[in-house]
Parts: structure tokens; C-alpha cells; sequence
């Protein structure tokens, strides 16, 4: 049977703080960065990240069907940190964590999960015949690869964007 316990990856992004943690706080931009995410909204009237919101997420792996599962968030510290549970039946709960620390210019961001309540006998059965996934930990580590690898890259050029004489974030005149 497979384990799942915890695991993180580190990334530098030319980009400051603030504008890294702005695109990975707002889920709905989930999907341009992670290999397993289709489709993320906030839910009951949430529109943006604070403590205890909600939002839906869907998900799709290697083969299977997609699934929908509902994260809270549990931290939101803008420039800083952004956290989120989630909790699904047979599956456990895994806390999502991003950590964005000033590095000269950039950012070193750092993308983790941490299992709280573990996967379930019937999940890792679930896990690995209908949906394939025979090392989910190795999976998981290539995804977290090929989201903060995305997210380096729009936020790079998010940020060569801004530094063009005459842009104007929204808000300024």
C-alpha cells in the first residue's frame, strides 16, 4: 500500500512577493498553473481568499473520472503565506501551504502538502485502480514541479509587464 505523509518544493521567481502570492491566492487561476486542477470558484459569495472561505475544485489525474472537492482556507497572509485544507471521503485531509519569502529581487516560493488525517484503505484502493495512480507521492512531486515551474513563468512575466514605462496597475491613475 502506498504512503502519503508530507513534501515540498522550492522555486525561485523573479518577481516580487506580492504578485507571486496574488496569483497562487486567487484559486480561480488555479487551473493555469497545476497539472491536476480543471476548474476552481469561490463558494457562498466568497470572491477572494480570506480565512474560512471556501472554494470548489476540480480535479483530474492520469485516467479516471474528475472529482469535485470543497478546500477552506486556512491562512491568508498576503506576500507571505496561503494555506488550504481538504478534507474528501476515504481520502484524508491535506493541507496545502505556500510560503513566499523575499529573495533580492524575487521570491523563493515554496509550495508544500502536509496529510492530517490520513488516506483510507478503500482510498488507496480508489486511488490506485480507478485512477491509475501507482505512486501518488512521486505524482504528487511532479505536480508541485509543474505548478510552481507555470506559476515562475507568469509571474516573471506579470512582472516585466508592470516594470513597462507607462503601465498602470488597476486602482492607479
Amino acid at each position: 500500500m502506498q504512503t502519503l505523509d508530507h513534501d515540498l518544493v522550492t522555486m525561485h521567481v523573479d518577481a516580487p512577493p506580492h504578485l507571486v502570492y496574488g496569483l497562487v491566492a486567487d484559486v480561480t487561476r488555479t487551473p493555469e498553473f497545476s497539472p491536476e486542477i480543471l476548474e476552481c470558484t469561490w463558494l457562498d459569495g466568497a470572491t477572494g481568499p480570506a480565512v474560512g472561505a471556501r472554494f470548489e475544485a476540480v480535479n483530474k489525474v492520469r485516467r479516471g473520472p474528475s472529482w469535485r472537492n470543497r478546500p477552506v482556507v486556512l491562512e491568508v497572509r498576503p506576500g507571505e503565506e496561503f494555506a488550504f485544507s481538504r478534507t474528501e471521503k476515504f481520502a484524508g485531509t491535506v493541507v496545502w501551504r505556500y510560503r513566499f519569502t523575499p529573495d533580492g529581487d524575487g521570491t523563493t516560493v515554496t509550495e508544500s502538502y502536509e496529510v492530517t488525517d490520513p488516506i483510507t484503505r478503500i482510498g488507496w484502493f480508489i486511488i490506485g485502480r480507478l485512477f491509475g495512480c501507482r505512486d501518488r507521492r512521486s505524482e504528487l512531486r511532479e505536480g508541485m514541479e509543474q505548478t510552481l515551474e507555470r506559476l515562475r513563468a507568469t509571474a516573471e512575466r506579470e512582472a516585466r509587464q508592470e516594470a513597462m514605462p507607462g503601465h498602470h496597475t488597476p486602482g492607479q491613475r
